[in-house]
């Protein structure tokens, strides 16, 4: 229970610069008009919209709460709050099965484009499984990248798993043949898998992509599958424009958004979940192994919009 609440806090903290915007907007709203009109929804448009929730998003959020407030005569705009924000945890509602893959023998790929934080999401998930008293082993099928293999290798050692790597330039499917012989020699739960994102090269991708699911399903066809994006919350409506084109060319189970300490785009996690129809699995704040945890959309919505959560992030 600590753990959960030493990361709530610092997601508290790693949103502040979102919430702040929010915040002070709201707090000139909610004060500066005395009736709910025209001109007040285009006022909260616009905060959603600066803090990144997009404007497909922004627009499905507002149309819900001009429901909500003729079905319940709200007349007031200080008590469209709550309604706003009941309205935004309706956007993130998630499936009971999210997580099943961390109970059955799986491969998991981990997809994103260079520098989104990928092989070290590899690393902290190994962390967190293993903590679990989950057999993990990684495989590191990125072999594009010079010192992925090296990166990886170092998180291998941090979280105490086995690593399965070829040298650099070798086939990535190659590596991920030895790593389900292994796997299955060895009898591990959860097999990660860093992969190279090359997104510029589309036909290539899929090609990789294609032939590491053809190893998996002739070798390994009991196994149950997770392809997950690693997206860097910094870089707002680009890493939503990533997440659709993985999308096109994989079939992705869900999001590990990353990269969310000290950003002003933190309402990206609400846009990609809302528009794409993705659910975000896992969010890092930091640096450290435990840094990346589950994605709690409740606790997420409250640090984000929760004036509360400015007296806690001062604290901290």
């Amino acid at each position: 229970m600590a753990e959960k609440k030493g990361f709530f806090s610092k997601l508290v903290s790693g949103l502040a610069k979102t919430r702040d915007s929010i915040i002070s907007g709201f707090d000139s709203i909610f004060s500066s008009f005395s009736s709910i009109d025209e001109d007040f929804y285009e006022e909260l448009e616009e905060i959603l919209i600066m803090a990144d929730l997009g404007i497909n998003t922004t627009t499905e959020i507002l149309e819900n709460l001009q429901e909500k407030v003729k079905e319940l005569k709200i007349k007031e705009p200080k008590d469209c709050k709550e309604l706003l924000i009941a309205s935004i945890k309706e956007q993130l509602k998630v499936d009971d099965h999210l997580y099943d893959f961390e109970d059955k023998k799986s491969v998991v790929l981990l997809i994103g484009v260079n520098g989104v934080g990928k092989t070290t999401s590899v690393g902290k998930l190994a962390g967190q499984l293993k903590d679990k008293n989950k057999k993990v082993m990684v495989a590191a099928a990125d072999t594009f990248r010079a010192a992925a293999i090296e990166q990886l290798t170092e998180w291998a050692h941090r979280a105490k798993v086995d690593i399965i790597a070829q040298k650099e330039g070798s086939d990535p499917a190659a590596v991920i043949y030895d790593a389900i012989m292994a796997t299955k020699a060895r009898n591990v739960d959860v097999l990660l898998c860093d992969t190279a994102g090359r997104l510029h090269n589309k036909k290539n991708l899929m090609e990789e992509l294609r032939k590491i699911d053809r190893v998996i399903e002739r070798e390994y066809p009991d196994a149950y599958r997770e392809n997950l994006v690693v997206l860097d919350g910094t870089t707002g409506q680009n890493a939503l424009a990533q997440a659709r084109q993985f999308s096109e060319v994989t079939d992705v189970t869900g999001i590990i958004l990353t990269k969310l300490d000290g950003t002003a785009k933190g309402g990206i996690a609400i846009a990609i979940q809302a528009e794409l129809g993705i659910p975000v699995k896992y969010i890092g704040i930091g640096e450290s192994i435990d840094d990346l945890q589950r994605f709690n959309p409740d606790d997420f919505v409250n640090a984000l919009f929760d004036e509360d959560s400015n007296d806690l992030s001062k604290s901290i």
